[in-house]
């Protein structure tokens, strides 16, 4: 077991490996979300480079492999390509062969514990992933989500998910939660958590103005820096930040068995 004083964190919606830079595209290649195509394979190793510096990654709009993408559970491939030793897939939708909707945490310290949960939704698909480190008295807890599109929806998942973290001292909330900054402090469930000391844009990918991927915080754990990241393969961009544990809170570098 080693002290680490400090995390790394990223949340990025990937958009199973599309690349899109235009409205136009979700036209011209809407196409992409149902059928391979030669790119990807390249998409998916620039989004791996750029993982590389992070401890925590959360993923979202990945595929669990089926026919669009090769069959390859693309949050598998992103943690070996970018040298991951712990990660985790849910399966949110299946479309048969063709589509199998996901999302995923790559970790380079193990967890102690994971699990998925379904979240409440007028439409079923949307899920987290829960990931506790360490012991769970004095562990940090990691939650990835992707929320739905509609108000009422993200309110009953919001609410949900501040249960689920409750009175914990360190955790972290991360993902696309589709709704604003303004929203999300302004909801009760959440008033333990805090972000960045302003909303940073992450879409549309090539002129953001709307904040809708976010990681949030309990007081427990220090804020360093936020920023969103300069890379365009997806329609959003990825959300970084930098936080300082407490001396007391161990994670494990192990390696897997």
């Amino acid at each position: 077991m080693t002290e680490r004083h400090h995390l790394k964190l990223l949340t990025y919606n990937i958009q199973v490996g599309i690349e899109t830079n235009r409205y136009r595209h979700y036209l011209t290649r809407a196409w992409r979300y149902a059928l391979p195509f030669r790119s990807r394979h390249e998409n998916l190793n620039r989004i791996a480079q750029m993982l590389r510096p992070y401890d925590l990654v959360a993923l979202q709009e990945t595929d669990a492999g089926s026919v669009r993408s090769n069959y390859v559970d693309q949050v598998a491939y992103l943690a070996k390509q970018a040298g991951f030793p712990y990660w985790n897939t849910r399966v949110n939708r299946r479309l048969g062969r063709w589509a199998r909707h996901s999302m995923g945490l790559l970790s380079r310290y193990r967890p102690t514990d994971v699990r998925e949960v379904s979240l409440p939704s007028r439409i079923p698909g949307r899920g987290a992933l829960i990931a506790r480190f360490g012991e769970e008295a004095d562990g940090l807890l990691v939650v990835v989500a992707h929320l739905s599109l509609d108000r009422r929806s993200q309110a009953n998942q919001l609410e949900f998910l501040g249960n689920l973290i409750g009175e914990k001292s360190h955790a972290i909330l991360m993902g696309d939660l589709n709704c604003s900054w303004d929203s999300l402090r302004s909801h009760a469930a959440l008033n333990g958590l805090r972000g960045g000391p302003h909303p940073l844009p992450s879409y549309p990918s090539w002129r953001p103005t709307r904040s809708l991927d976010h990681i949030l915080v309990t007081p427990g754990l220090d804020i360093q820096h936020t920023q969103v990241v300069s890379h365009v393969t997806s329609d959003h961009l990825p959300l970084a930040m930098d936080v300082a544990l407490p001396h007391g809170l161990r994670l494990s570098e192990d390696p897997p068995v």
